[in-house]
């Protein structure tokens, strides 16, 4: 077995002793090249981790390529070799279920009072006589009470062979859905779920069985060009979702069990994000991730095993990995394992670069030959320029339209909009972020010695440098320096971490709130990163320790279905209607106070709003512009 991505299965038949005590002893060996790991980080405001070490040799494997260390993890010194995934024994008759794969179709958009069903498998005999049985399929509710359906099929399977079966809505009346459930992205509906049972009789015994649950849901995407800038958007049951959320990284050493992957994502879901994206130097993450994202709504991206860092856009070789078959394997494995699940909306060539051509080629064709639902793009980054003639997106053969590039340092709020408003690499933003202090509850855990160091920023120590503030792409002592200009130099650890707080706060709000009041001319925005590998200090909205920063709650609040905001590009009282549903006899409500209390403003207006619309209500320009010292107050 080769390669991290990849389920293996072994016929274990004639290897079981019936009766005894059997063990399973498993030879691990080393990565072929583990690659250099990047210097340590010990130094607060001091260097930084270099992205997949110095060489990014990390990438001639099929692996976590973080795990060689990145600007926000330290190295992993064993590369989490092993197994990690589960192992387990699955007993079955002579003809055996694989690879089913169940498509959901709304044939009539944008309406959605009838869905139909498809469902592909494979049949195994591992007989030497042929096999005549009946293939029973189940379709109940899941997530909501309603009535079910069974369906059989008689199925004939020769000896020592295969059999490719399709069944569709023409074959099985019952395949028709009338008013069916949908699942939908959170904020936009329900995430409604179905169970599919699958069973195989040969005779009157079960000879194999699985089971799913899936969602009935269309996924589509478009690109077009706005003012020389490719912008992708994305479609589910034939409705734009604008997509907000950001990057997910592993576990340092792969520490998350199904109750934490599922509070994470629980996290995410209130936090009132839509979208998680598997970031390419990471994971093909594990069934419990996918399930839950199912089950909250939470759409999912899905880089592939690619990163700039190690294959050749910055650094490493685009002749990685140097077994291009055990990636190819991997990729086969990972979309067979993963296409069923709902939540997955777009999968992608990689992280700011690209595969060479067999083995991008490998992606993009085996995403549209073995899922063939959702699109493919080339890279997390439209500043990953492909060489000439090759494909683009499938199916609309046109470039990525996302864009990385942060910016990934701290930002005055206002910054955000001119970025916005400029459009360029903002009509889709995939990474921006800004260091993000953890709440003062997880310091002491974080940073064990909280002596300040005289020579350092009170109240830092060296220790903070291996938590990751340092200078690089996150540029701690800009955020450093923002904290102590706005809020003034912090006397206590208390005081200190309490203002950073409202630099996360005011950051956060920022980049969402700019792009909310773009919201039809951009078409997503995404953090680099929602979470956390190890404890750390900066590019998370929670931490390590699953506390929340600020950040967190003005992400939340910026990000609500129905929002009001006060633009920061022209002073003007903004609501927000994120959702489908249109807003009637709406009240926008604005005040300005002095710093004693004192009203200076107060209007009122009565406005509406469509679906996913914007507009904008009072203008606070005058009275912002003729006071210093003010509060604001602004509600519908």
């Amino acid at each position: 077995m080769a390669g991290m991505f990849a389920e293996y299965f072994f016929d274990v038949s004639d290897k079981i002793k019936a009766g005894q005590k059997n063990v399973l002893a498993v030879r691990i060996h080393q990565l072929d090249d583990p690659g250099l790991p990047a210097p340590p980080q010990l130094e607060a405001m001091g260097d930084f981790y270099l992205n997949g070490g110095p060489t990014g040799d990390i990438g001639k494997n099929v692996t976590m390529l973080s795990s060689v260390g990145w600007d926000w993890i330290p190295e992993v010194h064993d590369r989490n070799i092993g197994i990690w995934q589960p192992v387990y024994l699955r007993t079955t008759g002579k003809v055996i279920i694989e690879h089913p794969h169940v498509i959901t179709d709304l044939p009539n958009l944008p309406d959605t009072n009838l869905a139909k069903l498809s469902l592909q498998l494979s049949l195994s005999n591992h007989s030497d006589k042929a096999n005549s049985g009946k293939l029973r399929i189940t379709v109940s509710p899941e997530t909501f009470s309603g009535p079910s359906f069974t369906v059989e099929q008689t199925i004939m399977v020769e000896a020592n062979s295969s059999k490719e079966v399709t069944l569709n809505s023409t074959s099985i009346k019952q395949f028709v859905l009338n008013n069916p459930r949908l699942w939908w992205p959170n904020n936009y509906g329900n995430p409604d779920l179905y169970r599919m049972k699958i069973q195989y009789l040969s005779g009157n015994q079960v000879s194999d069985e699985t089971s799913f649950a899936f969602g009935v849901r269309t996924v589509s995407s478009s690109a077009s060009t706005v003012n020389g800038w490719v912008r992708r958007e994305f479609f589910v049951n034939g409705r734009r979702v604008h997509l907000v959320g950001g990057a997910w990284v592993p576990d340092m050493l792969l520490n998350r069990d199904s109750l934490r992957l599922d509070y994470e994502l629980h996290l995410c879901r209130n936090a009132n994000v839509n979208l998680v994206r598997i970031w390419g130097g990471g994971l093909g993450e594990t069934d419990d991730f996918y399930e839950s994202a199912d089950r909250y709504g939470m759409m999912v991206w899905q880089d592939f095993w690619v990163t700039g860092d190690t294959h050749g856009e910055f650094k490493g070789s685009p002749d990685y990995p140097a077994d291009g078959s055990i990636f190819v394997k991997n990729i086969i494995s990972t979309i067979l394992r993963i296409r069923n699940h709902p939540s997955l909306l777009v999968w992608t060539g990689g992280n700011e670069g690209h595969a060479r051509k067999e083995l991008y080629d490998a992606m993009r064709d085996n995403v549209a030959s073995l899922d063939g639902t959702r699109p493919f793009i080339p890279s997390s980054s439209g500043y990953a320029k492909q060489p000439a003639g090759w494909n683009g997106s499938w199916p609309d053969n046109k470039p990525a339209g996302v864009y990385s590039g942060g910016p990934y340092s701290w930002q005055d709020a206002a910054a955000y909009y001119k970025l916005a408003n400029a459009g360029k690499d903002w009509v889709f933003k995939d990474e921006t972020g800004l260091p993000s202090q953890p709440p003062y509850s997880s310091l002491p855990k974080i940073i064990p010695n909280l002596v300040p160091d005289p020579k350092l920023p009170y109240p830092l120590n060296h220790t903070w440098g291996y938590h990751d503030a340092a200078t690089g792409n996150g540029h701690y002592e800009l955020y450093y320096e923002a904290m102590k200009t706005r809020y003034g130099t912090p006397t206590s650890m208390k005081d200190f971490s309490d203002k950073m707080q409202l630099v996360n706060a005011d950051g956060y709000r920022g980049i969402f709130e700019a792009a909310g009041h773009m919201l039809n001319d951009n078409g997503g925005v995404m953090l680099w990163k929602l979470n956390a590998a190890f404890p750390s200090v900066v590019w998370q909205v929670y931490d390590w320790y699953l506390q929340p920063n600020a950040g967190y709650y003005f992400m939340q609040r910026a990000c609500e279905p129905v929002h009001i905001q006060l633009n920061l590009d022209d002073s003007m009282v903004a609501i927000i209607n994120r959702s489908y549903i249109p807003q009637t006899d709406l009240m926008v409500e604005a005040e300005v106070f002095d710093i004693n209390g004192k009203s200076l403003f107060k209007q009122s207006q009565k406005s509406s709003l469509k679906g996913s619309d914007v507009k904008e209500t009072i203008s606070l320009a005058g009275i912002l512009a003729s006071q210093q010292g003010i509060l604001l107050q602004y509600c519908i």
